[in-house]
């Protein structure tokens, strides 16, 4: 098992990302609840963020593509705006064990 961080280190509607045995991830908290997604939009795999731990919207409603400005749902990571219209980000098993986000190296096997 891996440690990410504690629930309480997440703030509402704010993402962070990480990096684990090489795979980009970002983790996000909406009204209490973790979702934890591979960091690469679906349009053409590039990292969503310009610049480190920057994945929201201006206000702050979904994740956001820097570079083609695609827009995800936070709570599914179905795209509702942008060239990948329809797709979805790609999520990551995790579990919450005491407060902790902690996930299996198994989670993040490719695809």
């Amino acid at each position: 098992m891996i440690r990410i961080c504690h629930i309480d280190d997440l703030p509402e509607r704010d993402a962070r990302g990480f990096e684990v045995e090489g795979q980009k991830l970002l983790i996000i908290k909406k009204k209490g609840v973790v979702h934890l997604y591979r960091n690469s939009c679906p349009h053409t795999g590039i990292n969503l963020d310009w610049q480190p731990d920057d994945f929201m919207s201006f206000d702050k409603f979904y994740i956001q593509c820097s570079t083609h400005g695609a827009q995800f749902q936070i709570e599914d990571g179905f795209c509702v705006l942008g060239p990948c219209k329809g797709q979805a980000l790609k999520t990551v098993p995790f579990q919450v064990i005491d407060g902790e986000v902690v996930l299996n190296l198994q989670s993040l096997a490719p695809d």
